[in-house]
């Protein structure tokens, strides 16, 4: 006699490739997808029936993200300075900011970079390519662009001009939208960190 199939017929079993096992709550997930119309997405199993939009948006910020990481990267090294991350040119541009010096902790609460050893290990670098100096005062250190380091960031912000805004137009609506984006995202940047918060405690 056929057995039933039960409802855990979604685990695998010794004999079932786990590549092929698809369990019950992704499938419903991927028919909620399709059911709700969700634009692209990446991951058709986590799209939620209360809001799809947002694997549409995670979708899009992860390949944002991407681009805007290679263009950073590939920015700098057109300025003439090679061989860094994404991160230390981000950290090398915010210690240049309005001329002030920074400390450690102030540079990773802007960046909003949980982990203080990458910030730090970025600071060592820029430190031995002679584009950031470090001064001790008292129990911290702060950083300061050097004259090369300045100079790397008003390099970079030409190269910007005429590779990136070049494109856009002052006064646009597009330029307005940009706008509305940038509210939206530290919103959103809110929303994950408690979404982070409250999953840690489970």
């Amino acid at each position: 006699m056929a057995r039933k199939p039960s409802r855990r017929d979604d685990v695998a079993s010794p004999d079932m490739p786990s590549a092929v096992v698809v369990s019950t709550d992704a499938a419903a997930a991927e028919g909620v997808a399709r059911q709700a119309g969700a634009g692209i997405v990446s991951s058709a199993h986590l799209v939620s029936s209360r809001s799809p939009e947002l694997s549409e948006f995670e979708f899009g910020l992860n390949t944002a993200y991407n681009a805007y990481s290679r263009w950073v990267v590939r920015c700098m090294g057109a300025a003439g300075v090679r061989d860094l991350t994404f991160l230390d040119v981000l950290v090398l541009h915010h210690v240049n900011h309005r001329g002030r010096a920074k400390r450690l902790a102030d540079i990773c609460f802007v960046l909003n970079v949980e982990d203080t050893h990458l910030v730090t290990y970025s600071l060592k670098k820029l430190q031995g390519m002679g584009l950031v100096a470090g001064v001790r005062v008292g129990k911290e250190a702060t950083y300061s662009t050097t004259t090369a380091g300045t100079e790397a960031c008003a390099r970079y912000r030409e190269i910007r001009e005429q590779c990136l805004t070049s494109n856009m137009t002052p006064g646009s609506a597009e330029n307005a939208e940009i706008g509305e984006l940038a509210r939206l995202l530290r919103v959103l940047t809110g929303l994950y960190e408690q979404a982070a918060r409250s999953a840690t405690s489970l």
